[in-house]
């Protein structure tokens, strides 16, 4: 059993019970409100942070938290926990059930736990640094696609694409280089669906340490490429994340250096 076994257990727990709080709210209308021209929060947003913070603060006094919906509780400890309660809000919002809780844990700033769970599918993804990814008890592996023509990758938009035109540049260059360009709507599902070999990579930018923090580590332990647009180790406090199966990673660096 490794040093963080427990503490991913608790996680899991944790992201399964904000799960089933999701799904009650998903049953019945909610009150829907913007964060700005297009970035929605939910009252299911508010109360799965509230639930998760609350189980964790309990099972760890001491730990820090950061979270979507206005949580910082930063005293310098050592353990910080980085969560988004539900990302794909707007999904969720309009009924589209792909939808997720991803928790994460920072140790001395280095990922080292993290579980994503779509409670409307019941997949559970799970990850601790060393040892290996996971869905449900199953482990899991990315895909050996070597050939970007014959790939199926992902990618998402930033809330102020009207007027930035964020990544539409790129999303043409990998529609017309990849098999196929998907998008969910959720980052921490698309890290999960790489980690699984479900797409062949992933690429985002003006992401937030919490949509990326418990895929980022789950991706890299089931044996995937996760960086920067520069190739350098990815960072959750740096807005852009490119994740991959490691063989088309610098065909993917490539398309998205390109002018």
């Amino acid at each position: 059993m490794s040093e963080f076994s427990g503490v991913l257990e608790e996680a899991k727990r944790t992201a399964a019970e904000a799960g089933a709080l999701l799904r009650d709210y998903y049953a019945r209308s909610g009150e829907v409100r913007f964060k700005g021209e297009t970035n929605l929060v939910t009252d299911a947003d508010t109360a799965s942070q509230d639930l998760i913070h609350g189980r964790l603060s309990r099972a760890f006094p001491g730990h820090d938290f950061l979270g979507e919906e206005g949580l910082e509780q930063l005293s310098g400890s050592d353990f910080r926990w980085v969560i988004d309660p539900l990302d794909g809000t707007t999904n969720f919002a309009h009924r589209l059930p792909v939808f997720c809780v991803s928790i994460a844990l920072e140790v001395r700033g280095t990922l080292a736990c993290g579980v994503v769970f779509n409670p409307m599918s019941g997949e559970m993804f799970a990850a601790e640094r060393g040892g290996g990814a996971f869905l449900g008890e199953r482990p899991i592996r990315v895909s050996e696609i070597p050939d970007l023509g014959r790939a199926l990758v992902a990618t998402g938009f930033p809330y102020d694409l009207r007027t930035s035109r964020t990544n539409v540049a790129q999303h043409e260059r990998f529609l017309l280089g990849a098999q196929a360009v998907r998008r969910c709507g959720s980052a921490a599902i698309d890290l999960c669906y790489v980690a699984c070999g479900r797409f062949d990579g992933f690429w985002e930018l003006k992401l937030n340490p919490w949509d990326t923090a418990a895929g980022a580590v789950i991706a890299a332990e089931a044996g995937g490429q996760v960086t920067d647009f520069q190739g350098r180790p990815v960072d959750i406090y740096h807005p852009e994340v490119l994740a991959s199966n490691g063989l088309l990673h610098e065909a993917m660096l490539a398309v998205l250096r390109a002018e």
